[in-house]
């Protein structure tokens, strides 16, 4: 059933350590936030690690009133790449899975 030479217990607590790795990266992730920006620093866009919109600045430079479009468009620019920073942090703090074949 196993590889030769691999034993249950040993598997099981390779499978505990992994999980205790995970559980410390997500507690690691709420913690932490990231941040966004778009049109040179016009629009800055904070995250939790939950993905949670927690702060948004908006420089008067960027406030058109005859084009809220553009506007909008680095609000979501923004919260896009907060987004983007969130997830490589994520990928960067999860453990290496065993190769257990």
């Amino acid at each position: 059933m196993f590889p030769e030479g691999m034993d249950m217990n040993s598997l099981l607590e390779q499978a505990q350590a992994m999980q205790a790795q995970i559980a410390q990266a997500q507690e690691q992730m709420q913690k932490a936030s990231y941040t966004g920006t778009a049109g040179g620093d016009l629009v800055t866009a904070t995250l939790n690690g939950n993905g949670v919109l927690t702060a948004l600045e908006i420089k008067p430079e960027a406030v058109d009133p005859d084009d809220t479009e553009s506007l909008a468009d680095l609000v979501i620019a923004a919260v896009r790449d907060a987004h983007e920073k969130a997830q490589a942090a994520a990928q960067q703090m999860m453990p290496n899975m065993p190769n257990l074949g």
